[in-house]
Order: structure tokens, then sequence, then C-alpha cells
């Protein structure tokens, strides 16, 4: 780094704005991603993240839900279907064929090439399986291959361990927290910012791919693959 870039910034070569996440189906070994169809997805959304202790706790720390009828989570989906940012996607699961999750880009900044990973929640059936793990790699795979983002951030609520332990096991850093950051369902949020980079993306690419489609014997484990040379 030269002396003026430590005193202005390094130079960036991006002109424009990049483009923005189309929601086209991103498809994996276990997963399929694909765009929310309330109709026919509304059902299987609702059955599998509702009537249970267990299922309704995955909303804990989401700002909705859980709700009160699946004509209510529908009504919510429908929103969802039309909305550009964020924008929805549904996790199919490929043996089933059934959707057992959501996620969306969000706070998406095409100027600043930077977008978000957010909305996370999965059936707790899938929960300890590679949904998660394949899903969020085929979201980097698109933000930064395909659509040449420098940054995507993961954020949540301070109080959210298991969030928090996802984001670093995937390869995110930590960036810190702002406190009193937001107001949800009346309870204060100090929010957790994590980023992964483009130019931190290719070692931790090779290490999803390594423990998705080499980890025949279940030894690795990408938390420790990727802190070894964060």
């Amino acid at each position: 780094m030269d002396e003026q870039s430590l005193l202005t910034g390094d130079t960036v070569d991006q002109h424009g704005a990049a483009p923005r996440p189309d929601g086209h189906p991103l498809e994996g070994q276990s997963v399929l991603l694909s765009p929310i169809a309330p109709q026919s997805d509304g059902k299987d959304l609702y059955r599998v993240s509702h009537g249970t202790a267990s299922n309704e706790s995955l909303w804990t720390y989401m700002g909705y839900g859980p709700f009160d009828s699946e004509s209510g989570m529908a009504i919510w989906l429908e929103g969802c279907a039309s909305s550009t940012d964020p924008l929805f996607l549904k996790v199919v699961d490929r043996v089933s064929g059934s959707p057992v999750g959501m996620v969306s880009y969000l706070n998406i900044v095409p100027d600043a090439w930077r977008l978000e990973l957010g909305n996370i929640w999965y059936a707790p059936s899938v929960q300890r399986s590679n949904t998660n793990t394949e899903t969020i790699y085929l979201m980097l795979c698109e933000s930064f291959d395909r659509l040449g983002y420098r940054r995507v951030e993961w954020k949540c609520d301070a109080l959210n361990a298991r969030s928090r332990a996802a984001a670093l096991r995937l390869g995110f850093q930590y960036e810190g927290t702002f406190r009193q950051h937001l107001i949800y369902k009346g309870r204060n949020r100090d929010t957790a910012w994590f980023a992964m980079l483009d130019a931190d993306w290719p070692r931790i690419k090779t290490h999803f791919e390594r423990w998705l489609y080499a980890n025949r014997d279940g030894s690795l484990s990408l938390t420790e693959m990727n802190a070894s040379d964060a």
C-alpha cells in the first residue's frame, strides 16, 4: 500500500453498480433455492415452523412470527414474494421436494457492491444437517462469483448465540456490535455484525466444497478450517 492509499484508501476497479440478485433458482446437491409461491408453499412452510414449541422457537430472534394461523402466514408470504429487498427465497429439501425454510438477500447496495444474507430460518428437522451450509454456499457463490459483490454481511441479535456461531463457522468475520440498534417485539436488540470480503472468498469457498462434497468420513470441521487461516 503506497502513501496515498494510506491517506485516502485503495483505488477500486469496479465501475457503476453491481447487478442485483434476481431470485433465479440455485441448485445444490441437497437443497434448491427458488422464489416463493405463497399459494403452494404456504401450507408446508407453516407446518414446519409452527405447532410445537421447538418449531416456534425458530422465530425468537426474527422481527416477525410466529403467526396465529396458516392464513396469517400466507398473507405475510404474499408480501415476501413481491419484495425485491429483501429478496426472499424458499429452501427446498431435494429428497422430499418440500420447502424447509427461507432465506433472503437484503440491504442490497449495488453502488457499494455489498449486500447482506438474512431472514434465515429452517425447520428444526434440518437444522443439524448440511442444509444451512449448502444454502449459504450457494448464496455466496451467487454473490461473489456471478454478481461480483465485494462484501457480504451477516447480522444478528447479539444474544443469538446460534447465529453468531454459524457466522463464524461459515467464514464470516466478526466486526463489532451496534448497541441499542433496533427495537423489535418490544425488546432491545444489540446487533452483532459479521462480514466476508471478496478477497476472503476463494479460500473459504475451497473449505465449503471440501466439507460439503469431499467429507465422506465426517472428520472435517468447517469451523476449524475457516479459523485456521482467517
